[in-house]
């Protein structure tokens, strides 16, 4: 779940129950849970959910018990896959306020 939810934030209960297999009542259970419990946040927008992962939120099985869903996330979805979203937002800004900025070569 927290690996389909990582890969589509605005999926519809329908489309995660599709993709996992099971019930949409078990899929709204499991989003209960983990919302419960600290592991994502809903916001909604509109007639829809839109959700996001608590990454540093940490695993409650034993054997994995104090280690960051981070690592889970970034197995699955790609390695830095956040990073280089925020990095592409970041250019896509810096670009915007270039074309905004006036040009200092330019004589007036």
């Amino acid at each position: 779940m927290l690996v389909g939810i990582a890969r589509d934030p605005e999926a519809r209960v329908c489309d995660l129950a599709e993709r996992i297999g099971i019930s949409q009542r078990g899929v709204q259970k499991i989003l209960a849970d983990l919302y419960l419990t600290g592991y994502l946040e809903r916001e909604r927008v509109g007639r829809r959910n839109h959700y996001s992962l608590n990454l540093d939120q940490q695993f409650r099985y034993p054997t994995e018990a104090g280690r960051p869903i981070r690592l889970l996330i970034d197995t699955f979805v790609g390695r830095g896959a956040a990073a280089r979203d925020a990095a592409s937002r970041d250019a896509a800004s810096r670009g915007a306020a270039a074309r905004e900025a006036p040009d200092r070569d330019t004589p007036r």
